[in-house]
């Protein structure tokens, strides 16, 4: 009887700590069902200490993108993410905010389709935006507004951060790209029927280097009101063009702050790169207040 007892506080008290908000910051996988792309879609999000599900309470949101070979788990893993998010709330430098990164990809590029942006057979923009934001955000708690959303990412991930900022100005109010892939050479395309050539094409349709050069005074007009940030390392071979759209928004009266750091294409520079992307994208979640 005595061990039945014991057994019965024992389950209380466990459903009681289960009940309670979140204590402590964490990280966990979560999916949303696509129709567009007749599949379930996994993400990783970084909850803030003292997160309640149960509460109306709202936060900021940092969508954080993968690269090409990468997954929704890179970040959390590779990046140690919660670690530098962890650090930077507890010193001050950045707000309390949840950061989700979506799954775009597959190790295996060549067999798996990648990629940010609408290609035959797979509408991952349109899912990104029409179902995928819309949904985690009201999950989570996110204000779900331009002067509380904020996209960066690293490679892939940081040109279709730049592209989504571009396309969509209306919603986010800073974009921070690291090593970002902003355009493709096609004739460096090889095999453009395998499903690495497709994401290479996709990249060179969506060029953010192209979308400058033809953004008309509305366009211009419009991405003013987004905050950028361009982060590359002296030896990464996307260097290039990282300055070239620096230099092409400056002749636009775009302004962005413009980075070149000692490293290359590597999650030790991209590691760096988090420590400074977030503070930039929390100062301006301020700014809009």
């Amino acid at each position: 009887m005595k061990k039945l007892i014991s057994i019965l506080v024992l389950s209380v008290l466990s459903a009681a700590v289960f009940a309670q908000p979140l204590k402590r910051s964490e990280i966990r996988t979560d999916s949303v069902h696509s129709a567009i792309l007749g599949e379930d879609v996994n993400f990783n999000i970084y909850l803030p200490a003292g997160f309640d599900a149960a509460s109306a309470q709202k936060y900021p949101v940092v969508y954080l993108l993968h690269g090409l070979y990468g997954t929704n788990v890179d970040w959390a893993e590779r990046g140690h993410m919660k670690d530098v998010v962890d650090m930077l709330v507890a010193s001050g430098e950045i707000v309390k905010m949840i950061i989700i990164t979506p799954n775009a990809g597959h190790p295996d590029a060549r067999n798996v389709q990648n990629g940010y942006f609408n290609v035959p057979g797979r509408a991952y923009e349109d899912f990104f935006f029409k179902e995928f934001l819309p949904e985690v955000e009201k999950r989570y708690h996110a204000y779900g507004d331009k002067e509380h959303r904020a996209i960066m990412g690293l490679s892939m991930g940081g040109g279709g951060s730049t592209v989504y900022s571009q396309r969509h100005p209306d919603m986010f109010s800073s974009c921070y790209a690291m090593s970002a892939w902003l355009d493709q050479d096609p004739k460096a395309i090889k095999n453009p029927n395998n499903k690495l050539g497709i994401v290479q094409q996709s990249v060179h349709d969506h060029s953010a280097l192209a979308f400058i050069d033809n953004a008309d005074e509305a366009t211009v007009k419009a991405l003013r009101t987004v905050k950028w940030f361009i982060d590359c390392g002296d030896d990464d071979f996307l260097l290039k063009l990282s300055m070239d759209l620096y230099i092409k928004m400056a002749e636009k009266g775009i302004k962005s702050e413009l980075r070149v750091r000692d490293g290359w294409h590597c999650w030790e520079y991209w590691h760096q790169a988090l420590r400074m992307a977030l503070p930039f994208a929390s100062r301006n979640f301020s700014a809009a207040e």
